[in-house]
């Protein structure tokens, strides 16, 4: 019966090298805040174009208008 040649790479520590990439997530922290701040200033662009229509500031100054001079 011929013997089965071992493998180059040892199992054992292979196994625990891939589990410890599978658990460990360093990096992914800086990934994450990144797309977080990028995301973060799109929906500031977007909200700073929609407020700053014409019809938004129309909009606030009458509400602002009816509020001070709402009578109880």
């Amino acid at each position: 019966m011929e013997s089965i040649p071992r493998p180059a790479v040892p199992w054992p520590r292979l196994r625990a090298r891939l589990r410890r990439l599978r658990v460990d997530d360093s990096g992914m922290s800086t990934v994450e805040y990144a797309i977080g701040t990028i995301a973060a200033a799109a929906f500031a662009a977007i909200l700073y174009t929609v407020v700053s229509g014409e019809s938004i500031v129309d909009a606030l100054t009458d509400l602002i208008q009816r509020a001070l001079t709402a009578t109880f």
